[in-house]
This record gives structure tokens, sequence and C-alpha cells, in this order.
């Protein structure tokens, strides 16, 4: 194998490759990325055996071939090059030669052969979601996915495609959030599980594109974003019941500001930590919500305005969690809704059901 690559370009597509390639593998080849060279062009991939990243990228090649190389070392190579251009020759023994300029390297590389094959996903006919629109859900709903891999299906987003509309859910056993948006799809409905880790993947490469096209077979999805495509496994198991989970009824309204209510949580969360912990009090009566907080090393109290109709409530929160929701909200305002101090709150735009975020309460010390 030879070839001849503008640098800057190759060593931005071997640092996305690179994101897919395991770190502590038991099989040398999927420590390394996957160089094939063919047809003017040379294809990229990493592989990690839950997820794997490909790209195709322009160049000379001056003879066909294919190699693994060590994805750090590559990668810290490439970084470094002074020129413009590098050429990236393979003899029959797996010794590569890498030069730009007066530089010139020699890795011992892996014979192609030893590389697993990436999973095929055949769909046909994608999903095609605005690339802003599905970075905007995902960064809406991944703080709610569970770390926990007790129940592995929960360390993903649950994706709902169906009619022209695409919801995600995510849930932990201690909140739920889910983002509702109108796409254009008129196929088969769809319901499928995607880990966690793969979708923050495809948001860092989410620049590449205008629009991501989603390909599904029953235990993969593709994405395809721009010159680039993921392929990923699909989570197994069987995911809560989140619509019996959202309160069917509630006691107490309220609208708040976004801002106002994000900057009075933030300013409570200085006196908790994971060392000194304390539940955030809130109680919320006559337009104001008094939050209130008392640790170990001290205590903390503020009043946030808002417009409250019906009983009050004096509830506690997890203060990462309940300020997670709220940084979630990309409006002015919002509505809260409580149904007395032992049921989930729930945090919604004050018109229209584009998200709904909720959160399980804490129990205060005064409570029995």
């Amino acid at each position: 194998m030879k070839i001849i690559c503008n640098t800057a370009r190759l060593n931005e597509a071997c640092q996305n490759v690179q994101r897919a390639v395991s770190s502590k593998a038991t099989m040398p080849a999927i420590e390394g990325i996957l160089m094939k060279a063919e047809a003017g062009q040379v294809r990229l991939t990493g592989y990690d055996m839950d997820m794997g990243i490909t790209t195709v990228q322009e160049a000379r090649v001056e003879e066909d071939g294919a190699i693994v190389l060590n994805a750090r070392l590559l990668c810290d190579i490439l970084r470094r090059l002074p020129g413009e251009t590098v050429s990236i020759e393979a003899d029959p023994r797996q010794l590569c030669t890498i030069r730009c300029g007066e530089v010139e390297y020699q890795l011992v590389g892996i014979d192609a052969k030893e590389y697993p094959e990436l999973p095929t996903v055949t769909e046909e006919v994608p999903v095609l979601i605005d690339s802003e629109t599905l970075e905007k859900m995902v960064k809406q709903t991944i703080f709610a996915v569970s770390t926990n891999d007790t129940k592995v299906v929960h360390t993903g987003i649950k994706f709902e495609v169906s009619e022209n509309t695409l919801k995600l859910i995510a849930v932990d056993g201690f909140r739920l959030a889910i983002r509702t948006e109108s796409i254009n799809y008129t196929g088969e409905p769809l319901s499928f599980v995607v880990p966690a880790k793969t979708l923050s993947e495809v948001i860092k490469l989410i620049d590449e594109a205008e629009v991501v096209a989603l390909k599904v077979a029953a235990r993969h999805i593709v994405f395809e974003v721009g010159a680039y495509a993921l392929i990923s496994r699909l989570l197994d198991g069987e995911f809560l019941d989140y619509n019996a989970a959202i309160p069917k009824a509630h006691s107490t309204e309220v609208e708040v500001d976004t801002k106002t209510i994000i900057s009075a949580i933030d300013r409570m969360s200085l006196m908790i930590s994971d060392r000194v912990k304390s539940p955030l009090r809130c109680v919320f009566d006559e337009n104001v919500i008094r939050m209130s907080t008392s640790t170990t090393i001290g205590a903390a109290n503020d009043k946030v305005p808002a417009k409250i109709e019906g009983n009050r409530v004096e509830i506690g929160f997890n203060n990462r969690f309940l300020l997670d929701a709220f940084r979630a909200c990309d409006l002015d305002t919002v509505k809260v809704t409580l149904n007395g101090p032992l049921s989930p709150i729930t945090v919604v735009p004050v018109e229209g059901d584009s998200f709904l975020f909720l959160v399980l309460p804490v129990r205060l010390r005064n409570e029995k």
C-alpha cells in the first residue's frame, strides 16, 4: 500500500475515527485504525466491537492495500507532522513508513486480515433528522441516562419514531427526560435504544453535516454524518413504561423564569456536595418558591418569585437532579406541576409538549 494525502485532513479523520478504538483490548488489531487504500481514496475504520466509526478521504493511491496501525501512535504522529502532505507506505511484512518533509517514521503494523468486519445494516429507507435538532434533543435527555449497569437498557436513550414525530426518552430510576420534535417521516413506526456513549460520539461529529441519516436494523444502527458513518449495537431489554411514571393529575401548578430558578438552585448547591449531602428544601406557596438547605458546613436560603396556583407544597429534592432538569429547558419560562410532597415534580413548557422532565422527590427529615 502507498498513499499520499493532505496531512491536516488525514489527521482530522484519524482523530475522529480513533474515538471508536478500544484502549484495552484482548485483540491487538482493534487497538488500531484500519487503513484501506483503493480507487483514489483511503478508508479509515475504528471499531471496539460495540461501536465503529468509518470515513473515506481523498488520496493519491499509488498502490492499493490495507494495514492496521496503532491508533494512539498514528494520531500522535499525524498531529505533529510539519508539512502539508504525507505519504504512507506499507510493505508485505506490515512495516509502514510515514514520510512528511524531512520527517520519517517506521511503524510495525498488523495484517488487515486480523481486523474484525463491521456489522452491516441494509435498511434502504433512512430516518432523516436535522443535525441541530438531533444534537439539541440528545443534549436535553442524556443527563438522565443511568450510569448503573444493573439494567443496561437504561444506559441508553430510547428513540420512538412515528409518523412525522421523533421522541427521545432517558431514565435512571430517579428522573425522566422526554424530548419530542416533528420530523419528515412517513415510514413504519420504530422503537430502539441507543447507548449513550454512541450518541455522545454522534454529537461530536455533528458539525460535519446538516442532516443525519439513521439506518436501523434488528441489532444495530448506523448514523451517517457527512463523510462519517458510525455503527453501533442497540441495547436489548425492557425499557421503563415511562408513560405510567408520569403523574396524571396535579394539585399545584407553577410558572417560573428559567434562568432565575437555575441561579437560585446553583447558589443553594454551594452548601451541598458528595461529602456533605442534604436535600434541597423547596416550599411552593403565595407566588414564591422558598429554597433552603442545611449541612454540617452551614446553611443557605433564597426566594424565587413565581406564579403559583393550587395547594401549598413543601418538598425535598436532590439539588443536582433538579438543576439538570431546569438547565435542559430551552425556554425563558417553564411550568412546574406538583401533587404533594411525595409525588414526582414535572417541568414542561407553558405551551406545547416539546419536553417533559420528571424528578422524584427525596424525603425531608421532618417527614414521617
